[in-house]
């Protein structure tokens, strides 16, 4: 008795001990992550405001905006000798970047390639924390190999109306001098990379020929079968099947562990998940509209999801040279158009002809 008491206690441990494996390696989905911040979704109410006072805080919005579109980039007033220099280690903020479409272009050979277009909306920086005031909600217990403190910083995008968003949110907006915004994101840099508040973030950021990470939640598709979510190819449509053609057929094992295991393919909620596409090359910028195009079209996200950009870390596709650092400031004598030395330019002829 005691022999199969021993047995059947080292069988259920042994279970737990596999289920415990088995749920740690799965990524759990989380529908509702706690905010970082103070919500910004307010009741409005016409209750207290009268016409004298809307046209009041309408003009004093214009003022505090046309303010903020004249503000001067605090980069251009800071001598080059006092900046700290770029090193391949360094990671420097990104943007926040909206996606307005696909769009061809062709290479000088003839190929066609397709890309994605983003543009880049209002960005400023808004805070910076350093790395020993930063304390994350989350913390990951791996310990990787490069043990460097990072700092915080804090952007910004798309101006939005003060009276719409609470007065806690708008409190994150008090010392750099901007109106809210409508999104916020958390970029991990450098402490040489440090940006003053207010500064104004552009496309030209990045430079063609680049490589950038994208951050971005991919298509909220709902509810779906195992065909769809997982690729299952379904049962046969002969005869003798009876109402299982789009089914997963069996789930369970048989003998000891009778058992649905954790992490098998089934039914379930599909997309609106965060996902990040790695080693995405820029191929054109243009400096009007901030509108970058990618290449490819396997951004996540349906036309006019919103996507986070920021510096690569796949080894082979960094920086091998120094790239605008810590950004790029505001320059009247831009270009209007960046292409990639592959791309073929629209306002050149792409057929010479020689007399023989």
């Amino acid at each position: 008795m005691a022999t199969g008491n021993l047995n059947l206690l080292r069988n259920a441990f042994s279970k737990l001990r596999i289920d415990h494996v088995f749920t740690r390696s799965l990524q759990r989905p989380r529908y509702r992550p706690p905010y970082w911040y103070a919500p910004k979704e307010s009741a409005t109410s016409d209750e207290f405001l009268t016409q004298e006072n809307k046209q009041f805080i309408e003009e004093v919005m214009q003022d505090k905006m046309q303010l903020q579109n004249s503000l001067q980039s605090p980069l251009l007033n800071i001598d080059q000798n006092q900046t700290s220099t770029w090193n391949p280690q360094t990671r420097r903020v990104g943007l926040i970047a909206r996606k307005i479409g696909n769009y061809p272009l062709w290479t000088k050979d003839g190929k066609k390639v397709l890309t994605t277009l983003l543009q880049v909306v209002d960005n400023h920086v808004i805070k910076y924390i350093p790395p020993e005031e930063f304390k994350p909600m989350k913390t990951s217990s791996v310990q990787w190999k490069e043990k460097r403190k990072l700092g915080c910083m804090l952007v910004g995008s798309e101006t939005i109306d003060p009276s719409t968003v609470t007065r806690e949110y708008c409190g994150l907006f008090n010392n750099s001098g901007m109106l809210p915004k409508r999104h916020l994101f958390r970029f991990m840099v450098s402490p040489e990379s440090y940006i003053s508040p207010g500064t104004p973030l552009f496309a030209t950021h990045f430079r063609v020929g680049d490589y950038i990470d994208v951050r971005a939640k991919t298509m909220d598709r709902g509810f779906q079968g195992v065909m769809k979510r997982w690729g299952f190819k379904g049962m046969p449509a002969s005869h003798g099947v009876t109402k299982t053609h789009r089914r997963p057929g069996n789930i369970g094992s048989g003998g000891e562990k009778a058992r649905v295991w954790p992490g098998t393919k089934m039914p379930g909620h599909m997309g609106n998940r965060w996902r990040i596409l790695r080693g995405v090359k820029i191929l054109r910028i243009n400096t009007q509209h901030n509108v970058i195009w990618t290449l490819g079209v396997a951004i996540p996200g349906e036309t006019g999801a919103m996507c986070y950009l920021f510096d690569t870390v796949l080894p082979l596709k960094k920086h091998s040279t120094s790239p605008p650092f810590p950004t790029q400031p505001l320059v009247e004598d831009l270009p209007l158009e960046y292409f990639d030395e592959s791309v073929q330019r629209f306002d050149e002829s792409s057929i010479t002809f020689e007399e023989v």
